[in-house]
């Protein structure tokens, strides 16, 4: 998915340096965000947000639906530019198209991962398929490491590992979780899995300690305790009545906002309330990097951001002239066929920020 802002945040200097000095939990609230034109749908962004601009490697997180497609003219958005980061896209009900400049066309799917490493440069479309009524899931990135950014796109489905954890349904789609392990490609410590409990449903997690977590509320509301007590054993390690997940006090977390906990938790406890809950899990160790995002490129410099706008400028818009020196067919932008109608033209970049990119006060 694009960030479609017309005038991106001139953000987004980046660390996880501060992550031990934060809360236990802190809940990140969204702001709501149009994918652009008069039908637009409209998504919840919780991150980047002005609390946080990290969890591990995870950088953006856009949470939508249950959107109903005729009305809003649901997901149409064109081909657009990718780079040093990898795309996400889970989905709970409908599906979505995606074509992408290394030749991939995939029809998204509930319970399945698509997963696109942009690398040094990528462009693709994503698009509700004709038979959508209902479009509903969530679309993250992952900061590619300094090693693997600068790597050859690629792009992968997946179908998730599924166990019955506790009260809880459990789909692990990146990482490991409850003993379960994703076949997705990734290029740091990360995690990411849906959990469903039904109402009043109690599950505890074993955690990776030296992981940051978020966990987004898609529906209901659950309570969420992090401890760093050893992990419990028994009957209460599968979630049931005596489950505890150590001293410290749960936060009830509302649907649609995104709770974040440090480092240093050994076990997660969620307990659903008088509704069912569905929630996504992430987390992964702090990149330890710092990383410069600006509209749908991650880099690390002003000067390399400006390259890559230019370039996707001159080598999918037309407009600028030439691409600047070494990144000549960086976005791949007509390979595969070149644009469909249905995808509509390679959307814009906006214009950039009057002053160079900097690190947010």
């Amino acid at each position: 998915m694009s960030n479609l802002e017309s005038d991106p945040a001139e953000i987004l200097e980046c660390s996880n340096g501060d992550a031990g000095k934060s809360p236990r939990i802190e809940i990140l609230t969204p702001r709501e965000v149009p994918l652009g034109g008069p039908r637009a749908m409209t998504v919840r962004r919780t991150l980047p947000s002005r609390k946080r601009s990290l969890i591990g490697a995870w950088c953006f997180l856009d949470h939508y639906g249950p959107e109903p497609v005729a009305s809003s003219g649901g997901m149409r958005v064109p081909p657009h530019p990718h780079t040093g980061l990898q795309t996400v896209s889970w989905l709970f009900e409908g599906e979505i198209e995606h074509r992408d400049s290394v030749g991939s066309h995939a029809i998204v799917r509930p319970g399945e991962l698509n997963l696109m490493t942009a690398g040094r440069g990528i462009s693709h479309s994503e698009v509700s398929t004709p038979s959508t009524d209902v479009l509903h899931g969530a679309q993250l990135w992952v900061a590619l490491p300094e090693g693997s950014r600068k790597m050859a796109p690629a792009f992968e489905s997946q179908a998730s590992r599924r166990v019955q954890l506790g009260d809880a349904a459990v789909q692990v789609f990146m990482g490991t979780l409850a003993g379960l392990t994703a076949d997705a490609t990734v290029f740091s410590p990360l995690l990411a899995a849906q959990l469903d409990l039904p109402a009043g449903g109690v599950v505890v997690l074993e955690v990776d300690d030296g992981f940051e977590y978020g966990v987004l509320v898609d529906s209901g509301a659950v309570g969420i305790r992090g401890s760093k007590a050893e992990a419990a054993s028994g009957p209460a390690a599968a979630g049931g009545p005596g489950a505890t997940g150590g001293p410290d006090a749960t936060t009830t977390v509302q649907a649609h906002e995104l709770a974040y906990l440090a480092t240093g938790c050994r076990t997660l406890r969620l307990e659903a309330g008088d509704a069912p809950v569905r929630v996504l899990l992430i987390g992964g160790e702090p990149l330890g990097e710092s990383i410069l995002m600006w509209w749908n490129f991650v880099g690390r410099s002003h000067d390399e951001v400006v390259g890559y706008r230019a370039a996707w400028q001159s080598e999918a818009v037309g407009v600028g002239g030439p691409p600047p020196p070494g990144t000549e067919e960086l976005f791949t932008a007509r390979v595969a066929g070149a644009t469909r109608e249905h995808e509509g033209a390679p959307l814009p970049a906006p214009e950039l920020p009057s002053v160079r990119l900097r690190p947010r006060d």
